[in-house]
């Protein structure tokens, strides 16, 4: 249980770990970038424990990478789902324009089994689930795609120097 709330190393350790996993993913860097933004952007919907799947199907639809995808989901994290709910049920429920919709959140406990109480909270935070992922996926994409294009095309440059090397040496 430690370990899921707070990493046995560091959190910048942890952090690095995964940069470096995506940028060594043998893709090309739309499909990683696609794929890690799919992840952000299911981290952002109400749909508990079924993010990776949702990651993995919208990777799917714009051709990402789904190994990418299930590193993009870690933006949702026991620290962030806190802010990340907040932020899209208050947007949610801003543009359904319930502004007495902060009773049922309050007595949620009270009606945890009515589908019709939970659809009072599910509804608003899918909206600005949404919204907020759609954001989210453009503020990754780009600089992500952008990352891995220039990891690539410095990784290939070593390869071809160490390659052009090694058949001078040869002849």
């Amino acid at each position: 249980m430690r370990t899921a709330l707070w990493p046995r190393r560091s959190w910048p350790r942890s952090v690095e770990y995964v940069k470096k996993r995506v940028l060594r993913l043998k893709a090309t860097p739309h499909a990683i970038a696609a794929g890690f933004a799919a992840g952000v952007f299911a981290s952002f919907t109400p749909l508990m424990g079924f993010h990776f799947i949702l990651a993995a199907f919208m990777a799917w639809l714009t051709r990402g990478s789904i190994i990418a995808s299930a590193f993009g989901t870690f933006i949702g994290n026991p620290l962030t789902f806190p802010l990340i709910w907040g932020a899209t049920y208050g947007i949610g429920a801003k543009i359904l324009g319930n502004h007495g919709a902060d009773h049922a959140a309050t007595h949620l406990h009270e009606h945890i089994w009515s589908l019709k109480s939970l659809w009072t909270l599910i509804l608003p935070m899918s909206i600005g689930g949404v919204i907020l992922g759609s954001i989210g996926w453009l503020m990754f994409y780009f600089p992500i795609r952008a990352m891995i294009s220039g990891y690539q095309n410095r990784r290939n440059a070593r390869i071809a120097a160490r390659n052009g090397a090694t058949t001078q040496a040869a002849e």
